[in-house]
């Protein structure tokens, strides 16, 4: 074994004892409630991100805290019956994912406390009406979404300023879809850009959209912020691919294959919905932790897709970028 490596197994052996030390000490055990929109699967990372956020604050599962998850699989119907479930189960706390889920949570309990790792803007979409002094039950993150995905058309134009009718990916069924599309056309307006809204609900109906494009003759395509998208990142990225669109979404989306992306580092956010909990935890009300929002958003171009399409990204817009993928 390389020293190195032999002193971080020490280090990190010193570090988890005291936070099994500490969850021992703490008594109760609390129970936590995930509803998911999504996957499983699709969220392993995000939901990693949340558990290393409760270690870091001295939670381990089995010991203080236990975690009790229930997966729409992208079925939002099914939203409202997985949270009674949850709150059958006698949850201290609700973690909830995008705002189909926060909405329903919020409707079925106006008592147990409820941290939104994500949602986006809560204000907009009718969640809550004040981030600093937020209603009742509910805090947690939430960011823009109608401006951060007019930005995203502003960099696709900036990146490619041939684009004069990009396609704007959306999803119907998700509320926060609603303010999204005329803050674009609004934005499209300035830019001298003719936006097509593509609606998608589902992985099935994501190859008929890009057939779709093809035969309308769309030039590009901002995939827009949905839970829907974001577990099949990969498979819109081989779409836009196949179909030599270039094409922007959040900053997963170009880790995913996707040209380029620009957003929150959504891991990040749910690491600090731990800190939501622990406060909660310790007797903070909701009402008294304001929402918070992100302030550092990301530029991420792959320029291996780019090579792929063969399309040439210049080099002042690579220079600005956060991180470029060969």
């Amino acid at each position: 074994m390389r020293r190195r490596s032999f002193i971080t197994l020490l280090g990190g052996a010193a570090v988890a004892w005291p936070l099994a030390a500490r969850a021992q000490q703490l008594g109760k055990v609390h129970r936590i409630g995930f509803l998911g929109s999504a996957t499983a699967a699709g969220s392993a990372k995000a939901v990693q991100s949340l558990r290393t956020g409760l270690r870091e604050l001295g939670y381990v599962e089995g010991a203080n805290i236990d975690i009790e998850f229930r997966w729409a699989e992208r079925n939002y119907d099914r939203l409202s019956q997985l949270v009674g479930e949850l709150i059958a189960t006698n949850v201290d706390v609700l973690i909830t994912h995008g705002t189909p889920g926060t909405r329903v949570a919020k409707q079925a309990t106006t008592t147990i406390p409820i941290v939104m790792a994500i949602s986006g803007d809560a204000i907009a979409t009718g969640l809550v009406s004040s981030l600093a002094r937020p209603e009742a039950n509910l805090t947690g993150s939430t960011f823009f979404l109608p401006q951060l995905n007019a930005k995203r058309l502003e960099l696709l134009k900036e990146a490619f300023p041939r684009t004069t009718r990009p396609a704007a990916l959306s999803n119907p069924d998700n509320p926060v879809s609603r303010p999204i599309i005329p803050a674009m056309q609004a934005a499209a307006t300035s830019l001298n850009l003719n936006v097509e809204v593509v609606r998608a609900q589902n992985p099935n109906e994501y190859s008929l959209a890009f057939a779709g494009m093809a035969k309308s003759g769309v030039d590009s395509v901002v995939v827009t912020e949905d839970g829907e998208f974001a577990s099949s990142f990969g498979a819109i990225a081989e779409l836009a691919l196949a179909n030599k669109l270039p094409s922007i979404g959040a900053r997963e989306y170009a880790e995913a294959g996707g040209l380029i992306g620009y957003g929150v580092n959504i891991l990040s956010l749910y690491r600090r919905a731990a800190y939501f909990v622990d406060r909660i935890i310790k007797g903070a009300k909701p009402a008294d932790l304001p929402i918070e929002q992100p302030t550092k958003f990301e530029l991420i171009v792959n320029v291996k897709t780019a090579k792929t399409i063969g399309l040439a990204i210049s080099e002042t817009f690579l220079v600005r970028a956060d991180e470029v993928i060969e």
